[in-house]
């Protein structure tokens, strides 16, 4: 299992060949996942094999978007089906890759420690600082690729509405993005209830 190849091959993949006009889905996206999965993973005392397989699922969780948009996590199994032999991945091994790849897929369905981790680590945003901003990458994306195109007050209505519904899975993610999310949906209620005011 050549991790370190695989990882160069396709950040180099994802960073030539990815849209243009991919705001979020973006290779900083996938390198944000990877990270914020690492980080997780530690705090988990997830052993050495199994951070390989999560790391690799992180790469090429959004891969698809090189394919198609919706459905996108379909086919980056499809893409992790076809790369991963050539780097000593064995069938079972890509087996485990793909189902945490589809974990990720709205709304999320980790059971598995490894999936949760993966989870968390794609929705990290939610509970830190630059969330307003990767928020609206994401509204912009969704402009473009004409996935849906709403007023910014039916976003911030959406938005408030994934915040509430939202449990991050982990420990570690509660315990360190919970409550910052958390003080995101205040300013996202308290934006909305000032939209009124002169």
């Amino acid at each position: 299992m050549d991790y370190e190849g695989v990882k160069s091959f396709m950040l180099d993949k994802l960073g030539k060949e990815l849209s243009s006009d991919l705001y979020y889905h973006d290779l900083n996206h996938t390198l944000d996942v990877l990270h914020s999965a690492e980080r997780l993973m530690v705090a988990e005392n997830i052993d050495e094999y199994h951070q390989l397989l999560a790391r690799t699922a992180c790469i090429f969780h959004d891969s698809g978007m090189l394919i198609t948009y919706i459905g996108h996590e379909e086919a980056s199994c499809q893409l992790a089906e076809e790369i991963l032999p050539g780097f000593g991945y064995s069938a079972g091994e890509i087996a485990i890759v793909n189902k945490m790849i589809m974990t990720t897929k709205l709304p999320q369905s980790a059971t598995q420690k490894l999936e949760q981790i993966i989870c968390d680590a794609d929705l990290d945003y939610l509970g830190r600082k630059d969330f307003f901003m990767i928020s609206h990458r994401l509204k912009h994306e969704w402009d473009i690729h004409q996935i849906k195109s709403i007023t910014l007050k039916d976003w911030y209505k959406l938005q408030v509405s994934f915040l509430k519904n939202h449990e991050y899975f982990t420990q570690s993610a509660q315990q360190t993005r919970s409550a910052l999310k958390q003080e995101n949906l205040r300013q996202i209620l308290e934006l909305m209830n000032g939209s009124g005011s002169p």
